[in-house]
């Protein structure tokens, strides 16, 4: 593990970057300081880079709205690779008909419209058409009724066999400074423990995600993973998942991990990235 000043020195040992998106290129406040300046640089020096996240609670294109919105056009959609991409492709390949019941907002369900199957929040669930529920999505923590609708998923996975998928597997976010909400990974974890089922789960740390980047980038061109970096702020998650997958990896501290927790977590955990940066912002 090496300690580095300038995140300039990261990116000129690489050809690629993968970020993740909250806590590393955002937070609650907004852009991270400075973040456009990297930006400008990967550009300037011919590097690729995409978003590598958890996040399903938004399409790819309207995730690249948000950045817009907030200065930042340098993050087009094609840049963007969700979890909710992978749960598009198991729902195309393994759901052949009927509903697809989602705990999210409007906007998350982008990623479970296939030909052939019915989008259908939990909350429209009812006895009529509980029979034709054939696979749950875990998309998002908001959208939807805390109390009755996550009963409604209890039971409905209780009385049926199908398969339920976590399209965000993280467990909390950081809200501010100190506090953190739970994210629909967390509620999953929760109601699999419930019904004593083991859920399907895509995103960071399975290596499915880093898979999915890593295929994506070698349809046009050779790459080694020597070549690619993983920049996160969590250990266990983009730490973790890049290290697995083989690539060199970046904890940035100026998200869900603190400098002054920084070493704390890495003893307790055993996860340890290659290079510790106080943000991936350059000087």
């Amino acid at each position: 593990m090496r300690l580095i000043e300038d995140f300039r020195e990261i990116i000129d040992n690489y050809e690629v970057v993968f970020f993740d998106a909250f806590g590393v290129l955002k937070n609650y406040g907004g852009l991270v300081p400075g973040i456009e300046r990297t930006f400008e640089y990967l550009e300037e020096s011919g590097k690729e880079y995409y978003i590598v996240t958890n996040d399903a609670s938004r399409s790819p294109a309207q995730l690249a709205e948000s950045y817009h919105k907030k200065g930042l056009h340098a993050i087009t959609s094609d840049r963007i690779i969700s979890s909710g991409m992978l749960t598009k492709e198991f729902l195309d390949l393994k759901v052949d008909e009927g509903i697809v019941a989602y705990l999210g907002t409007d906007d998350s369900a982008h990623y479970i419209e296939s030909e052939g199957l019915h989008t259908l929040p939990v909350s429209q669930i009812t006895a009529e058409n509980f029979d034709k529920v054939n696979a749950l999505v875990f998309l998002d923590d908001e959208g939807f009724d805390w109390c009755n609708d996550l009963n409604k998923t209890v039971n409905l996975l209780r009385r049926r066999t199908i398969p339920a998928i976590v399209a965000n597997t993280d467990f909390a976010y950081p809200v501010n400074v100190n506090e953190i909400a739970v994210a629909i990974g967390g509620i999953a974890a929760m109601v699999e423990t419930i019904v004593g089922k083991k859920f399907i789960r895509f995103g960071k740390p399975d290596s499915q995600m880093f898979m999915f980047a890593y295929d994506l980038i070698r349809e046009y061109r050779p790459i080694s993973k020597k070549e690619i970096v993983m920049v996160g702020d969590t250990l266990q998650t983009d730490i973790l998942g890049g290290n697995k997958f083989g690539l060199d990896t970046v904890l940035v501290l100026s998200g869900n991990t603190l400098p002054a927790d920084a070493q704390t977590r890495m003893t307790s955990t055993g996860i340890v990235p290659t290079y510790i940066c106080d943000s991936a912002v350059i000087r």
